[in-house]
């Protein structure tokens, strides 16, 4: 009997596809272009919430009933963190309590474990009356830090970044609201969320 295996996804609005249908976000496509392959998915477990920092999602985590381990996870965290004004260090010391727990849903398999960078919301038009220049180099940093834990714990890592700044000059990367993404960035996402795993699973 074939294997069911399972996702779980720790994140914020980015996460859960803030403005779009559930299925539309990028674990639900990921998880869709997995069984494409033939690859037996149950449908993704999601602890994120639109607004929710570093320190909140972890609140959240300690507060939920998990599985006793999943195959892989996803983690995304940091735009809120930003966007409030938060200490650098203090997401640097909270995205390693998220990525060390991470782990330990895996039961310490690190390459099942996937960081994706955090979008660069500047160029979207619900930043266009802000200080966009500051914007996009807070992200800069705060992905520089999560990059370097990546490295540093030798988990995936997805720059998704650079695709996110398309959206400058291509709305139909933007979702009605005009911040988030839209299924098709998030597919984006998904299919290299997606290779990831389906290379994973071939060791």
């Amino acid at each position: 009997m074939q294997q069911t295996y399972s996702l779980l996804s720790l994140g914020d609005s980015y996460t859960i596809g803030e403005s779009l249908a559930l299925s539309d976000s990028f674990p639900y496509q990921a998880v869709r272009m997995l069984r494409q392959k033939d690859l037996a998915f149950s449908a993704p477990e999601i602890i994120a919430r639109t607004g929710w920092t570093t320190d909140e999602l972890g609140d959240a985590i300690r507060k939920h009933r998990f599985l006793p381990r999943y195959d892989f996870v996803t983690l995304l965290a940091g735009v809120n963190n930003q966007y409030r004004g938060r200490d650098i260090i203090e997401y640097k010391t909270q995205f390693e309590e998220l990525l060390t727990q991470a782990i330990k849903f895996v039961h310490g398999k690190k390459d099942r474990v996937i960081i994706l960078s955090i979008p660069d919301y500047s160029v979207t038009p619900f930043a266009s009356n802000m200080d966009t220049a500051k914007i996009a180099r807070d992200i800069e940093v705060f992905n520089s830090v999560n990059l370097a834990l990546s490295v540093q714990y030798k988990v995936h890592y997805i720059d998704i970044t650079p695709g996110t700044k398309e959206a400058a000059a291509d709305d139909t990367l933007l979702a009605g609201d005009h911040l988030h993404p839209s299924a098709k960035e998030y597919a984006r996402w998904a299919e290299r969320v997606a290779q990831v795993i389906a290379d994973a699973l071939k060791k």
